[in-house]
């Protein structure tokens, strides 16, 4: 018990470095977001639109990694029996949301566009750029010491961003020498195809979990060929294998014996089993263990896992 909340406390003082790190690149980006909304209207570049749009969906998946680094830690409750972990899959599926609707509002602008090409003010475009390389990079070397899911995630959207206005700045020099106003436009639908198909991608994922989908069915697979590999153990029923919020993995299964047991050989079988199930590192297992002729409570679903081959083994 002691040690348990050792182990707490400690963990409590890494979310804190965590959180601040996190909140520092929040801060950073909120107001760098803004600054580009104006100077994409002022300098009349939809590139400049485009990747202030990419940079909105960076602002708000890092404030929410910035919240849920501070709420997800918080204990389970009687009500929420299982804690808050599942609250990054709902600031997804929002922010997904958001940048779904934000991408099209740019295709919208710059679709148009190209039919009509109007040329952006090159000067301010370079300026833009190079301050936004700047942001984003210090964003991304503040993040780069994290060790959280969360951090990595976010770490690497900055670097897709110091890239995307990498490009601007090319894009803006080029414009500045050669009347190809038409760059613009491309470079923004370009930008926001990428982003939509890496969030439909990341939505897509997000609903599945949201809908207890199998977060990896080559784990559950495992998992399975595991359990039954045990001496004694006849088949398995009612697997459930699901996650909390991506990290955090959840299972459940019934465990058919077959012969009969006594105590020490169900602690045995337990302790077994708990060694089995170890390297997976789940955060939450429930395993029901039915004796022979023993009728199965949920008869519902009749998912049976046979082994393949099985050998009788007879307790003497």
């Amino acid at each position: 018990m002691h040690h348990h909340s050792h182990g707490h406390a400690h963990g409590h003082s890494h979310a804190e470095t965590d959180s601040t790190r996190i909140g520092w690149a929040f801060w950073l980006n909120f107001c760098f977001t803004i600054i580009e909304f104006i100077g994409g209207w002022l300098t009349n570049s939809v590139a400049i639109m485009a990747d202030a749009v990419h940079d909105l969906g960076d602002t708000l998946s890092i404030g929410l990694a910035w919240c849920l680094s501070k709420l997800g830690n918080k204990s389970a409750t009687d009500k929420y029996s299982y804690g808050f972990k599942r609250l990054s899959l709902l600031g997804a599926m929002i922010n997904g949301l958001i940048l779904v609707a934000g991408s099209a509002w740019v295709l919208s602008e710059a679709i148009p566009r190209l039919a009509n090409p109007e040329m952006p003010m090159t000067e301010g475009m370079m300026g833009l750029a190079i301050m936004g390389i700047c942001v984003n990079g210090f964003a991304a070397y503040k993040l780069s010491g994290g060790h959280s899911m969360n951090e990595k995630v976010l770490n690497w959207h900055l670097i897709e961003d110091t890239m995307g206005w990498v490009a601007v700045l090319i894009v803006a020099i080029v414009l500045h020498f050669v009347d190809w106003p038409i760059l613009d436009p491309i470079l923004s639908i370009l930008f926001t195809l990428f982003i939509l198909f890496n969030v439909l991608r990341y939505v897509v994922q997000t609903m599945k979990l949201f809908l207890q989908g199998s977060p990896d069915d080559t784990q559950k697979q495992a998992i399975s060929d595991v359990l039954l590999s045990i001496e004694h153990v006849e088949e398995l029923h009612h697997v459930h294998f699901w996650s909390l919020d991506g990290e955090q993995h959840v299972l459940t299964a019934h465990v058919v014996i077959n012969c009969s047991i006594d105590n020490t050989k169900l602690l045995s079988l337990k302790q077994e089993v708990s060694h089995r199930l170890a390297p997976f590192n789940l955060a939450h297992t429930t395993i029901e263990f039915e004796l022979p002729g023993e009728p199965c409570r949920d008869e519902s679903d009749n998912l049976h896992v046979h082994p393949h081959h099985h050998e009788h083994v007879h307790l003497k």
